[in-house]
């Protein structure tokens, strides 16, 4: 049987992929940072050893698998070229891994990781799939027939893979430390369309998804009345949100999704999509779609006293304004608080703008310092220079968080993909 050893085990992508070789008996364990993060609770919870970076960990009879973070420079890396072992980066052994299923990549500037779920969740009602999420949620089935998992564009990561299908949700341009312009986004999903083997799924809504080309056949769902798959009559219930689905102007049916908002019907949509071309019944379909209890940081939502806390990963202009949206479709009597912590100088600096047009919607806006990333920990703006944009915008830290106590019967959105979560147990400690 091999032994895996992952280097960098706490990464959400590596987190899932070491879950889902444990769930199909493989001898599993691997080494990071001594920081907790969110991601190594699974692991723990499933018995995976953890331990902290150090040359010793590697040994000769293992399979070594490296987070596309770490480089030959890595004291573990430098230890296995040493004994000779054979080191895969994450994306090469999940490209070389999908093959032996149907695979379903799910990519797209946002929504990857809400759509992987929902997937995961609806197709694995119907077949045996196994699935990654970007979330550090994982799941192996040895027999499966499926894997669904999710596909980053980041430095063109997703190239690795070569799936059945792609689910496509929209283009846009992010990662500026990387990506040049949203035309340099949109030449890396065309390359990974020309990649894929048997279909793709696309948000025909988006402008830039229209102009796919693939070697293989490009179904497209969305608002808009030109797509193979439309939602019309959507409605706001207290379930979520309801809508009909048109397969090529015929109606197919009625369904219900428990997110608010147009970007969860669009995810469903997809999903609904993907599970027609794969003959998956729509009462199936139908059925699970309503019990999707949500992924990681993906409006995770707590109530304390008088307060709805919500915890999201929002972290550009795009994704805050689609948050915000759904919070006030869900609580439309409720003020709704943004608690925001930029994530890397470049993103915060090169969308300045579009980050304090979003924030705006919201009632009132609370903002934490930038987080910066492993690649850039300084930049030469600072968290003043977004707040001059918002009007009555206040910078809030750590020990200040207890301000927040003065929004009753609000919704406090804290929203962020560095650290936002220690702000929010910082207030609820402080109402302890």
């Amino acid at each position: 049987m091999k032994n895996f050893h992952f280097i960098g085990i706490k990464g959400s992508g590596m987190s899932a992929l070491a879950q889902v070789l444990h769930d199909m008996n493989f001898s599993v364990q691997g080494s990071d940072v001594e920081k907790t993060f969110f991601t190594q609770k699974p692991l723990e919870q499933k018995g995976i050893q953890l331990f902290p970076f150090e040359r010793n960990n590697i040994k000769t009879d293992q399979h070594v698998v490296v987070s596309a973070a770490y480089g030959d420079d890595h004291e573990e890396v430098q230890r296995a070229h040493e004994l000779g072992i054979e080191v895969t980066k994450y994306p090469t052994f999940l490209g070389e891994f999908i093959q032996q299923y149907t695979s379903i990549a799910v990519t797209g500037s946002h929504g990857k990781t809400s759509t992987t779920g929902l997937l995961a969740h609806v197709l694995g009602a119907a077949f045996p799939t196994s699935f990654l999420i970007g979330d550090g949620t994982g799941k192996g089935e040895e027999n499966s027939k499926y894997f669904a998992f999710e596909a980053c564009e980041y430095r063109r990561h997703f190239l690795n893979y070569k799936p059945d299908y792609c689910i496509m949700t929209n283009i846009d341009f992010d990662h500026p430390d990387y990506f040049s312009d949203v035309k340099d986004v949109f030449s890396a999903f065309q390359e990974m369309a020309m990649q894929v083997k048997k279909a793709i799924v696309a948000c025909g809504d988006d402008e830039h998804l229209q102009g796919i080309h693939a070697n293989v056949p490009v179904v497209y769902y969305g608002f808009n009345e030109d797509n193979d798959f439309q939602a019309r009559n959507i409605a706001t219930t207290t379930e979520g949100t309801k809508f009909d689905v048109y397969v090529r102007n015929s109606l197919y049916g009625t369904f219900t999704t428990p997110g608010y908002g147009k970007h969860n019907v669009l995810n469903a949509l997809a999903v609904i999509a993907l599970c027609h071309y794969e003959n998956v019944p729509a009462e199936v379909v139908a059925e699970h779609l309503k019990t999707f209890q949500g992924v990681k940081r993906r409006f995770s939502e707590k109530v304390v006293d008088k307060q709805i806390l919500i915890d999201d990963y929002a972290h550009h202009p795009t994704e805050i304004a689609a948050t915000i949206e759904a919070t006030k479709q869900k609580y439309p009597t409720h003020n709704v608080v943004a608690i925001f912590q930029p994530h890397t100088f470049t993103r915060t600096k090169t969308f300045l703008n579009e980050f304090a047009e979003s924030l705006n919607r919201a009632d009132f806006v609370y903002l934490c310092d930038i987080f910066g990333s492993a690649r850039e920990q300084a930049g030469n703006l600072t968290i003043n220079d977004l707040q001059d944009l918002i009007p009555n915008a206040k910078l809030i830290t750590e020990e200040s968080i207890s301000i927040l106590k003065n929004h009753e019967n609000s919704v406090l959105l804290f929203m962020g993909a560095g650290d936002i979560q220690k702000f929010q147990q910082a207030y609820e400690d402080s109402l302890q």
